[in-house]
């Protein structure tokens, strides 16, 4: 899959600060306003997709959520985000995996990715990804995936996506899972720039 590579990505995490790179939120508004909306619960077991050096760990162990995961591709951008918390990152569950590969441990009641499946441009990762999303989501539990808008970026760190909508999500998720909000956003970069996303929030019902 371009985009997931781990040299990528772990050259990306050590060569630019935290709010260098154009994903930075200060804090995950969008992410943390759909948790309230599928009534995240603090003993939840969560897991942050592709969570990089993101702060939405921060702000889950700031509300009292005591079941975080923060699954990411490069390890380096993990030792950030735990370099960040200090003592408190060991409240938190950290998983260098490929989420293409990884072998869940566990059964999820929120999987959460913003920005990682994007970067699937090929059939077989996508496919891959989602083999995934069903083995590690319990039914009943939700997937709050957001991506590139159709007419947000076509690349991102120099490398290629594919843009989606809840539509387009639907289809490669199948049956199983339901729509319950879709949603744009308008990110702002920290140099002004304005990204076009979209989060499609599923129920998975089988």
């Amino acid at each position: 899959m371009s985009g997931s590579d781990q040299t990528h990505w772990d050259d990306v995490y050590t060569s630019k600060a935290e709010a260098e790179v154009s994903w930075f939120q200060e804090e995950p508004e969008v992410s943390l306003s759909l948790l309230e909306l599928v009534g995240a619960r603090p003993d939840d077991a969560i897991v942050d997709i592709g969570g990089g050096a993101s702060r939405l760990v921060d702000c889950l162990l700031d509300k009292g959520f005591t079941r975080v995961s923060v699954l990411d591709l490069s390890a380096a951008a993990l030792a950030a985000a735990q370099a960040r918390l200090g003592e408190r990152a060991k409240a938190a569950n950290w998983i260098a995996a490929d989420a293409r590969s990884w072998e869940p441990p566990e059964s999820y009641d929120i999987w959460h990715d913003r920005a990682a499946f994007h970067f699937l441009t090929d059939a077989g990762d996508q496919q891959a990804y989602v083999e995934r999303l069903n083995r590690g989501l319990a039914v009943g539990g939700h997937a709050i995936v957001g991506t590139f808008a159709p007419d947000g970026p076509e690349k991102c760190s120099g490398l290629p996506v594919v843009r989606h909508d809840a539509d387009s999500l639907s289809r490669l998720f199948g049956p199983g899972y339901v729509v319950v909000d879709s949603r744009r956003h308008a990110h702002k970069t920290p140099w002004g720039a304005v990204q076009k996303f979209q989060f499609s929030t599923f129920r998975r019902v089988a």
